[in-house]
């Protein structure tokens, strides 16, 4: 039986293989590189004070995951970032502004879904346990957010 809890070199060692998705995921949640820093050490940081939490009935990452999500989500209640640092600087960068707006305006669990598949490429599985929901519900949220960011950019094609 594995005892309960993560060790150091666990954290460690996630930390520095996946902290560069871990950051991109959440600066384009957050449109802020510097807040999104901010949360991801902070997260890596509670991810280390609380390992003992850690209860080993999904994977590591996935538990990193939901600590990272809840501080992100908590940074982004408290402040709007200013769309001003996403200043285009040629048609491709205007073309992904638009989109990740798109992507903004979806509903929490569906952005959060398109996140963490496409930024972060975690699996269904891995995201299920990062959102405390089912596999089936992430599948759905994905489908949902496919149809709706598909609708929206034949709109704006028109």
């Amino acid at each position: 039986m594995e005892p309960r809890g993560a060790t150091q070199a666990e954290i460690e060692s996630l930390y520095e293989n996946r902290f560069r998705a871990f950051l991109l995921t959440v600066t384009a949640m957050l449109r802020d590189g510097e807040a999104a820093l901010d949360v991801v050490q902070e997260a890596f940081a509670r991810a280390l004070r609380g390992r003992r939490a850690f209860r080993r009935e999904g994977n590591l990452e996935s538990w990193v995951w939901q600590i990272v999500l809840n501080l992100a989500r908590d940074y982004g209640r408290r402040r709007d970032p200013p769309l001003s640092r996403l200043e285009s600087v040629d048609h491709r960068a205007e073309v992904d502004d638009e989109l990740r707006e798109l992507v903004m305006s979806l509903p929490e669990r569906q952005r959060l879904s398109v996140f963490l598949r496409y930024y972060a490429d975690l699996s269904y599985d891995q995201i299920a346990l990062a959102l405390s929901v089912t596999p089936g519900t992430v599948a759905a949220s994905l489908n949902a957010a496919h149809k709706t960011l598909r609708r929206q950019i034949e709109e704006v094609a028109r």
